[in-house]
């Protein structure tokens, strides 16, 4: 493959960890990983030589701009998940990052938004602007901004589903760090029936095709969106494949309504946000036409919820 100059913002978080590691280890790509804190990034960059590290922040990305005009791919993964800065981060300084970059030189933007956006057709959800956190309001609002760029042609759009990842030299995802919580209550949750279902994708995954994508961009003519994710499982399914990793068995299963949860709600007087009462009604947060490694013929690391459990470090039972 022809050598490219790949500028990678977020390097030192969960998803940027493995997408830099990636790239380090089987590219020969230049690389320059964007970090606050260069301690926080703890794959070898020194694994061989075309690998700058430059400490920096996304609020003061104006710095790199002479750089920036050089770039030949830029993956985008920097976010904010709360406070002041939120939506200057997650929307004006991603927007004037990618105003940086030079249309005619830079072959493609990798930016990294969030299933969380879209609807069950992979359409912007409309409740997600209304009411969705500031991450997801923040998320869908630059969705909407960067229709406007120069670049636009050359943004390619992906969006994770839920998202696993970390071990003892990659910070944890959010999904990942519950996981010793559910099987905390694993003996409860065994006998509840719950009618959901969702995708997820590990970090090593997402990281598999983000490379691909690098190394064959999308054409004029073929889709620059993309939504991640392992194939669709509903609540039930993995709550019995848990379970029988556990060893644990399920004699019966009682039906956990939406009925009833809304009258536990209001009896106990339990405070919900409009975004999470939403979330709760609508349930099923599955999508169209989702890709994961095995889209492109690659290899999947983390397809199934018994791959989730073994990679995590769980112990299965008898």
């Amino acid at each position: 493959m022809t050598q490219k100059r790949i500028f990678v913002t977020g390097a030192s978080g969960c998803i940027g960890h493995y997408i830099s590691e990636a790239l380090i280890q089987q590219t020969n790509h230049e690389l320059y990983l964007l970090v606050r804190n260069p301690s926080k990034l703890q794959v070898d960059t020194q694994a061989r030589s075309g690998v700058t590290v430059l400490q920096g922040d996304m609020q003061n990305i104006s710095q790199f701009a002479e750089l920036l005009a050089t770039i030949d791919t830029a993956v985008l993964t920097a976010t904010s998940w709360g406070g002041d800065r939120i939506f200057d981060i997650n929307v004006l300084k991603t927007l004037e990052l990618m105003n940086l970059l030079d249309p005619e030189k830079c072959e493609q933007v990798i930016y990294f938004s969030t299933a969380s956006v879209l609807d069950r057709h992979n359409q912007p959800l409309k409740e997600a602007g209304q009411i969705g956190t500031d991450y997801i309001r923040s998320k869908y609002d630059c969705l909407h901004q960067i229709e406007k760029l120069a670049i636009y042609p050359k943004i390619t759009t992906v969006f994770p589903t839920l998202v696993l990842g970390g071990d003892a030299k990659k910070p944890y995802s959010h999904l990942t760090s519950g996981i010793p919580e559910v099987i905390k209550y694993s003996n409860l949750i065994r006998f509840l029936q719950v009618d959901g279902s969702f995708h997820f994708i590990h970090g090593r995954d997402i990281a598999t095709v983000v490379q691909y994508l690098i190394d064959y961009p999308p054409q004029e003519d073929e889709p620059h969106r993309f939504v991640f994710g392992q194939s669709q499982l509903n609540v039930e399914q993995a709550i019995a494949e848990v379970c029988a990793y556990l060893g644990k068995k399920i004699y019966f299963r009682v039906p956990l309504s939406l009925a009833l949860a809304n009258l536990i709600i209001a009896v106990f007087r339990i405070q919900m946000a409009a975004w999470d009462r939403f979330c709760m009604n609508y349930r099923h947060f599955t999508y169209d036409n989702i890709i994961n490694p095995t889209s492109f013929d690659l290899p999947n690391y983390c397809a199934t919820m018994t791959d989730v459990l073994k990679i995590s470090g769980v112990k299965g039972g008898n």
